[in-house]
């Protein structure tokens, strides 16, 4: 269930959506706030750049990456916890080389009510 602020923050962000949209269908020249990762480009990339390198998964390449992976932590299955260990190791270093604040004080802490049968 979403709450009153994130369905607002939803609301402002469809609006803004909609704007730039129009705005580009309109001939406006506005440039993509970020162009993400080709298949190619993901693969191209060594495997320490990912929060988990054996997966190739959670690549940690900017600050908007290093975000994803810390919101997507809990989804990632089949690993056990000494690798989510490294894991987030990984992606505190990261956040500290891309100005990324973590509230989180560990990842235990981001597993609660999460979806994965991780392994012990």
């Amino acid at each position: 269930m979403a709450t009153t602020r994130q369905k607002a923050a939803a609301r402002r962000n469809i609006k803004k959506a909609r704007n730039v949209q129009s705005r580009r269908a309109n001939s406006a020249r506005i440039p993509k706030r970020s162009p993400g990762l080709r298949t190619s480009q993901k693969n191209r990339m060594s495997t320490g750049t990912f929060a988990f390198p054996q997966e190739r998964k959670e690549p940690l390449n900017d600050a908007r990456h290093v975000r994803n992976a810390v919101a997507r932590f809990d989804q990632v299955e089949g690993v056990t916890d000494k690798e989510r260990d490294a894991a987030w190791r990984r992606i505190r270093a990261a956040a500290r080389k891309y100005g990324v604040e973590i509230q989180a004080k560990g990842w235990r802490s981001l597993m609660k009510g999460g979806r994965t049968g991780r392994s012990r």
